[in-house]
């Protein structure tokens, strides 16, 4: 979902530089760039709250994913890579959503373009950065969609780990709104295998007894 546009929001438009300490024209580009961020939290996700009371939106779940680096970090199956590096690719990786809306990781159709609106809006938005920042923050980015590096495969793995948790404990309601079976569970989750065999047999262990349970088809 992108973000409704009739909305009133502040933007870049709204910096006044002339406040700005020194008139800096690189804090300029970062109190825009953080104004803009911001749409991110009207970004609506299939994925609902643990209590159901509504859908999660993405700046929800890039907190609750970089929570995740910290609590999880000792299954990641490479011992000495940098969890700084891997929080900084999850914190930026769908903040192209804002532009590109989420695209329902089970939609076959919708991901048929998706890397190329996705890429359009890195562009876009990682541009409003100072250039020295917009390049990092567009290696991070690509470096996620890649998986070449183990930081961006533990990343991935991470990524597919927290919505997945949410579908199994609320009793699989949005696998069954979107009747996803088994085998599109376990082929989604397959990121999850490389870079954190642990979490992968757990993985495993839920989608066994999803099935057992009706909550998810087999």
């Amino acid at each position: 979902m992108m973000l409704d546009s009739s909305k009133k929001s502040t933007t870049a438009n709204d910096v006044d530089q002339k406040l700005i300490p020194g008139q800096s024209s690189r804090l300029k580009k970062q109190i825009e760039f953080i104004l803009e961020v911001d749409k991110l939290k009207h970004v609506l996700r299939q994925t609902i709250l643990m209590d159901r009371s509504r859908r999660e939106n993405s700046a929800e779940h890039s907190w609750h994913i970089a929570l995740l680096v910290p609590v999880l970090a000792e299954y990641s199956k490479e011992s000495d890579i940098d969890m700084f590096h891997v929080m900084k690719i999850l914190v930026i990786h769908d903040l192209v959503e804002i532009d590109a809306g989420d695209t329902y990781c089970y939609d076959d159709k919708g991901r048929e373009n998706q890397a190329q609106r996705e890429g359009i809006a890195a562009d876009r938005i990682f541009g409003l950065l100072p250039a020295g920042q917009a390049a990092e923050f567009r290696a991070l980015w690509d470096e996620f969609e890649k998986r070449e590096t183990p930081e961006s495969r533990f990343a991935n793995a991470l990524d597919r780990v927290q919505p997945f948790l949410h579908n199994y404990f609320t009793d699989g309601q949005t696998w069954q709104a979107n009747h996803i079976n088994s085998s599109q569970v376990h082929e989604r989750m397959r990121p999850v295998q490389d870079a954190a065999p642990e979490l992968w047999d757990y993985v495993n262990t839920l989608i066994e007894d999803a099935v057992k349970k009706g909550i998810l088809a087999e």
